[in-house]
């Protein structure tokens, strides 16, 4: 895998952060499921509530609302990590707009399992994954924090290992080659 830079960064949720794509390839192996997006030709987009500020709380509850838009959902995920009360934990913007702030504290739990990271689309629709502490908010459209990150550098987290407690079933999302989005 020269030449192949692939970071991933968990993705637990039950906060719907839906992923949205539009003539998007997919791929189904015995072990992962995959679905490369290419920012600059599809829209990828996160979700958080409707229009009447209430969470989605289903990815199905998302696909209607946005069939109610004549809009037709190609691929959705859940996407970040989230509090008790079903807000974001850490970073968390949408269309623009800070709807929660980077989260730099410690504590327990998959979230504060360090490093931690963003994964954002600019407003150039570039996508990035970096750590916590080399976010900048400049020019994002989209962007939700998470943790723990699975590969930096292209190296699996010491944290990952056979016997771990941290081996978990987990979403992902990783920038291929050309800028294109893989979310597994």
């Amino acid at each position: 895998m020269k030449n192949f830079r692939l970071y991933i960064i968990t993705f637990l949720l039950a906060l719907v952060s839906g992923l949205y794509a539009f003539k998007a390839s997919s791929h189904i192996s015995n072990r992962f499921v995959t679905y490369i997006v290419d920012p600059t030709a599809q829209d990828l987009k996160l979700y958080y509530k409707n229009d009447l500020q209430q969470n989605f709380g289903s990815l199905g509850n998302l696909k209607k609302w946005l069939e109610k838009k004549r809009l037709k959902l190609q691929f959705a995920m859940n996407g970040g990590m989230y509090k008790k009360d079903t807000s974001p934990q850490g970073l968390y913007i949408q269309e623009d707009k800070t709807l929660s702030v980077l989260d730099t504290a410690s504590g327990s739990g998959n979230f504060h399992l360090k490093p931690n990271g963003v994964f954002y689309l600019d407003t150039n629709k570039k996508p990035a994954i970096v750590t916590t502490p080399a976010f900048s908010s400049k020019n994002i459209k989209y962007a939700t924090q998470s943790g723990p990150m699975l590969l930096i550098n292209g190296k699996i987290h010491k944290v990952f290992k056979q016997g771990s407690a941290n081996l978990q079933i987990r979403n992902g999302v990783g920038i291929l080659p050309g800028n294109k989005v893989i979310l597994l």
